[in-house]
């Protein structure tokens, strides 16, 4: 099952009565692909139509189409659950190297998922004399201490250009080791 028959299946699963117009406009494809796409899977075994009146159909999950949903879900589940691990590692691999330059005060300026990634490798590390502490903006003087940044877009900052650390572009360096 690819990628594209995989989100049908999702979709179909959610809204058993969507039309074949409304699953277009949702996978933002042609009417046609959704409509080969149907049928493909149908083909396949893991949907089935039931005709509500001359005009209407429903688009039902077989129990073949629920098992491979399940399975696609669990694999992209766990490749997730390795994804993230990785990165917590290498933000880990981060901050240690951070503090064997003498870095002991940190400050996290990250988005909700990924600074509670990074919290929980601070305290996975539990590094003597070191600190951190959660940062809702960008200060508006130096601090003293290294600023974590965690959004995908760094904001312009005249404070702190020196002690700043784009966790973003830092972890994207390794990106084949996501490659899952």
């Amino acid at each position: 099952m690819d990628e594209r028959e995989f989100e049908l299946i999702n979709i179909l699963g959610q809204k058993l009565g969507s039309n074949q117009r409304d699953l277009a406009r949702q996978m933002n494809l042609s009417l046609g692909m959704v409509n080969m796409l149907i049928r493909r899977l149908i083909t396949k075994g893991y949907i089935r139509i039931e005709q509500l009146n001359q005009r209407k159909v429903q688009y039902i999950l077989t129990s073949k189409g629920f098992s491979e949903k399940s399975q696609k879900s669990v694999k992209y589940t766990l490749n997730t659950i390795n994804s993230l691990g990785l990165i917590k590692d290498r933000v880990k691999e981060i901050i240690q190297a951070l503090y064997d330059n003498g870095q002991r005060a940190f400050y996290i300026f990250a988005e909700n998922d990924l600074r509670t990634l990074i919290e929980w490798a601070f305290n996975e590390m539990k590094l003597p004399d070191c600190t951190y502490e959660v940062i809702k903006q960008m200060p508006e003087k130096n601090l003293n201490g290294t600023i974590l940044i965690g959004y995908e877009v760094v904001p312009d900052n005249k404070y702190n250009l020196d002690n700043r650390v784009d966790l973003i572009g830092e972890i994207s360096k390794d990106v084949e080791a996501f490659n899952v």
